[in-house]
């Protein structure tokens, strides 16, 4: 995931807190969470593998280890560097998949937006391809970009490995 020489949003962007639709909820990922986010992330490591393939995450990650990672994610997002949001049933209950909004090095882009949704649901109410479709369109409707990336999702990872990169 890349960092940027220049703001991710605008300093006058007000970022969006929530995004509700009739089965769930994103909102800012918190070290609230840590529970019911570190059971999601367990029980989907296997998915997780596809969405991050150059990654061992979550292989032995324990929950002392998410607890730092959810303090960061939740940091950067009131920094407003990349913002981090957990897909949540509407009660709150439980952790569906999580949504990852990141500044780019790739040229040609201005942001990097990975999800995922937890195994388990996907024979309930929600599939990666679903989520994807609602984030996709909020992303067109709610943020300041104008070229999001998808990578592994609408850009094999391939094509994503070789697109140029700005110079640092």
């Amino acid at each position: 995931m890349g960092s940027s020489t220049y703001p991710f949003v605008p300093a006058d962007f007000e970022i969006p807190s929530v995004l509700e639709t009739e089965s769930y909820r994103l909102r800012m990922l918190t070290i609230n969470d840590l529970v019911k986010d570190f059971d999601a992330v367990i029980s989907s490591s296997e998915k997780l593998k596809e969405i991050w393939p150059d990654s061992t995450w979550p292989l032995g990650l324990t929950l002392e280890e998410n607890l730092i990672d959810l303090g960061w994610h939740q940091r950067e997002f009131t920094k407003r560097r990349s913002f981090a949001y957990t897909v949540v049933a509407l009660d709150e209950t439980k952790v569906l998949g999580c949504v990852y909004i990141n500044p780019t090095i790739k040229k040609h882009h201005d942001a990097e937006i990975y999800l995922w949704a937890r195994t388990s649901e996907h024979k309930a109410d929600l599939t990666d391809e679903q989520l994807m479709t609602t984030v996709e369109n909020w992303v067109a409707q709610e943020w300041p970009f104008l070229k999001p990336a998808f990578p592994g999702k609408k850009i094999p990872w391939d094509v994503w490995n070789q697109l140029e990169e700005e110079k640092r």
